[in-house]
């Protein structure tokens, strides 16, 4: 057994929004891994986080929780795992206060094209190498050092625009119900829920990625 959630606390963030919690499960003895237990159906309408047609699998992350630090070099040998007609997809979560620098980080991140680069790294400077990374100047600096424009990462970070993507974001993580990190969605249909294993959570992961190309 291991520890891998980091739990939410509740915060009046970002216009007052509000994570739901409840779930409805139906359960199929015909399959290795059964809705309610290791997975949960969410309820409709679906609602994808990109328009790309490819079958998505998401995960709500935050570079502030060391379980994602802990998950991440499994995270990418998902996604190098994932068949053709699938795609990963991160998404950041502002669960509280704390973790708001971190998601704003990776929106700027993203827009100046360098997460392919940075994101593990970033999980190694703040848990490994244990470098104070925790505000907006000390993630500016973070991204300094991995040769980024400074003033141009601050200014994208604090924009209106990733304030807006921030907002727009939380409000499809409350609708998938995540309720702590990492999770793992599936076409915003499925939620990965706790598994024994990090290993368990690429398999269920894995069978409903293919349930899904299967069924289109």
């Amino acid at each position: 057994m291991f520890k891998r959630f980091a739990r939410l606390h509740i915060v009046a963030l970002l216009g007052g929004l509000m994570l739901a919690s409840a779930c409805t499960a139906q359960s199929s003895s015909a399959a290795p891994y059964t809705d309610g237990n290791e997975y949960v159906t969410l309820p409709g309408p679906h609602e994808r986080y990109s328009k790309s047609g490819k079958v998505e699998v998401v995960e709500v992350f935050s570079y502030g929780c060391i379980h994602c630090a802990q998950f991440a070099p499994d995270a990418e040998k998902l996604r190098k795992e994932l068949p053709a007609g699938a795609e990963f997809k991160l998404l950041p979560a502002a669960f509280n206060i704390e973790w708001v620098p971190f998601a704003r980080a990776y929106y700027a991140a993203r827009q100046l094209g360098v997460v392919d680069r940075t994101h593990l790294q970033l999980f190694v400077a703040k848990f490994g190498e244990h470098y104070p990374i925790n505000s907006m100047g000390e993630l500016a600096d973070f991204y300094a050092r991995e040769g980024v424009n400074r003033a141009e990462f601050l200014r994208i970070a604090t924009s209106a625009e990733t304030t807006a993507k921030m907002k727009r974001d939380f409000d499809l993580i409350r609708k998938w119900q995540v309720d702590g990190t990492p999770t793992l969605v599936i076409d915003g249909k499925y939620r990965v829920t706790t598994t024994r294993s990090h290993e368990e959570m690429l398999a269920v992961t894995l069978w409903l990625v293919k349930r899904e190309l299967a069924g289109k």
